[in-house]
């Protein structure tokens, strides 16, 4: 069997970390001997032992001369768990096949280059294109220092997520509506202006029958403050935060009570009387949340899309037409002159749910 086969297994392990590993990457290792499977891991929490380390000790004595099948370039540098690359030595592994190497510039390439000076054999680059989407939130944050943003709607097909009396439940059906809670789940942040808050009253929390999901940061656009004490985002029995938005010099009165509902409040500077995402996206960013899916509503989506932070978009369509012009838009405010001037998509990837169709793509820079 070839070097992919036994990598796609690894990936396949590595996905069984979403979204339980941030900050961390999601890993998955395998490792191999006379083409058997010996040992298998994956990275399962953050703070938790690395995948090869889960791996290894599953394998044994039989990690000796085996190959170590890793989707990340195993780490070279104490964090919160020793290098795994001792771990390799220690074991005696003979051969070590890695999807991509570190994304941080600082590391990158240290882990392959000591087990190398080691006389470890090392290839790198085999399903790597699969590895770098598979953590393409974890990437991007390593680069950056700044979230991988998504932005999600869910419309008719003549482009309204809401009537012209604000109702939007449902616009899809079921298995569209899970497909989101699975998105929530592997992300850590969501998302929304205060306007949603106000008309639907959201959880803004993770839904999977039979599955216990993460919770989301919920992120709530709130200019000034204006939120009602009854919302049900300051009332969860959930570990995650709730954080409001707001403009620079907020009334003081209404931070505090915000704060003692339990709640943080957050001041960005403006730009055409709007928060300035550029800037919010770094405060996330310095809060450690590596990815963030924005669910509306229509002048939040719009005002992503504008200061350009959007990397991926999960557009929903339903069947339905709502014959009309006064409904609720996708995005709203002023839009492009020209056709040239529209935002492109790239990649896209179509997917079936249910009666719904999901259109999923990249943003294109530039």
């Amino acid at each position: 069997m070839d070097d992919r086969h036994f990598m796609n297994m690894a990936l396949d392990l590595a996905a069984k970390g979403h979204g339980f590993t941030s900050p961390n990457p999601m890993v998955g290792a395998v490792v191999v001997k006379d083409d058997r499977v010996v040992g298998r891991g994956y990275h399962k929490i953050a703070g938790g032992p690395h995948a090869e380390v889960n791996a290894l000790e599953v394998a044994g004595e039989f990690a000796k001369g085996a190959t170590l099948y890793v989707t990340l370039e195993p780490c070279n540098h104490t964090g919160r768990t020793p290098p795994c690359t001792l771990k390799i030595l220690e074991l005696g592994v003979a051969r070590v096949v890695a999807a991509m190497k570190d994304p941080n510039p600082k590391v990158a390439g240290n882990g392959a280059e000591f087990l190398k000076q080691n006389g470890v054999q090392v290839t790198t680059g085999v399903c790597e294109a699969q590895a770098q989407q598979l953590n393409e939130a974890f990437v991007k944050y390593v680069l950056t220092g700044r979230p991988f943003v998504m932005a999600k709607c869910a419309a008719t097909l003549d482009g309204r997520i809401a009537t012209r009396t604000g109702d939007s439940r449902w616009v899809t059906g079921e298995t569209a509506r899970r497909y989101v809670h699975q998105l929530r789940h592997r992300t850590d942040a969501i998302m929304v202006g205060i306007n949603t808050i106000r008309n639907d009253d959201p959880s803004l929390t993770t839904r999977l029958p039979g599955f216990q999901g993460s919770d989301p940061t919920r992120v709530i656009l709130d200019t000034h403050l204006t939120i009602s004490p009854d919302a049900r985002v300051l009332k969860q029995a959930s570990a995650a935060p709730t954080i409001l938005v707001a403009g620079i010099h907020v009334a003081g009165n209404k931070k505090t009570a915000i704060e003692k509902a339990g709640a943080r409040v957050i001041e960005v500077a403006l730009k055409n009387d709007l928060i300035d995402m550029n800037l919010l996206m770094e405060q996330l960013g310095a809060m450690e949340l590596t990815s963030l899916l924005i669910e509306g509503g229509s002048r939040v989506l719009a005002s992503a899309f504008n200061h350009a932070v959007v990397d991926k978009v999960f557009f929903f369509y339903a069947p339905k037409i709502m014959g009309g012009d006064d409904g609720v838009p996708i995005c709203s405010g002023p839009s492009a002159e020209l056709m040239e001037e529209c935002i492109g998509i790239r990649d896209i990837a179509v997917h079936r749910l249910g009666d719904d169709v999901l259109i999923e793509g990249y943003v294109e820079v530039g």
